[in-house]
């Protein structure tokens, strides 16, 4: 009887390691979670405290401004994106979902980057987009021109751009599988971290020049 314990013991520890390895966002186990910054009369949850619900209101659900375009001058890159996730809209809170618009001027360009938490799905509204993503070791690329009504879909992790083709501005808006899906910037994680790492290893990794490593390390 006894030598049957180690291995049920052993079957709940993986049942337990797989169920929290597919796991993204929790699932909820309540009507919502309305996220605040404090400890007053909360409950902690997926690193949020959740608002006493006797003192939720419609505005825990709610963000305006989405019609604004962004300011893509800010950006030598040439795009804007305004991203509402939980810490814009504390009802998004345990929901496993946000939302962002992506303005581009003419060839502007949102640069290739990853959703360590989310896949993402992208609607075009007005102008001509091409996107791309590239998947895991051999690196296929998967690419296609996106106009107006055109939908595509990111897959969570997966390094993936959208640059403006067109000479006329772009408006597209992407939902997100994550309450904060995260972003990292490829160019910027690499050449800009801080502090930067060393060139050496950037020039051999790359097979770039270590002034070639200097000059761009210094970009960002």
């Amino acid at each position: 009887m006894m030598k049957g314990v180690p291995y049920l013991v052993t079957v709940a520890i993986l049942a337990l390691v797989f169920s929290l390895a597919s796991a993204y966002d929790p699932s909820p186990l309540q009507d919502f979670c309305v996220a605040i910054n404090n400890t007053d009369s909360a409950v902690f949850v997926n690193g949020k405290f959740c608002k006493d619900p006797a003192y939720v209101t419609a505005n825990d659900f709610f963000f305006p401004g989405l019609n604004i375009p962004g300011n893509t001058a800010a950006n030598k890159l040439g795009s804007s994106v305004n991203l509402v996730n939980v810490d814009k809209l504390p009802g998004l809170n345990t929901l496993g979902i946000s939302l962002a618009r992506l303005d581009f001027a003419p060839y502007g360009l949102n640069p290739p980057h990853i959703h360590p938490r989310g896949t993402e799905l992208l609607v075009v509204m007005e102008g001509t987009l091409l996107v791309g993503f590239v998947t895991s070791n051999p690196n296929k690329l998967f690419t296609k021109v996106l106009n107006k009504g055109d939908v595509f879909v990111f897959p969570i992790g997966l390094i993936h751009f959208q640059f403006n083709i067109g000479q006329t501005n772009v408006v597209a808006f992407a939902g997100l599988s994550s309450q904060n899906p995260g972003l990292i910037t490829i160019a910027n994680a690499v050449f800009g971290s801080n502090p930067p790492i060393n060139t050496d290893v950037l020039a051999k990794a790359f097979q770039l020049d270590k002034n070639v490593v200097d000059y761009l390390q210094k970009q960002f």
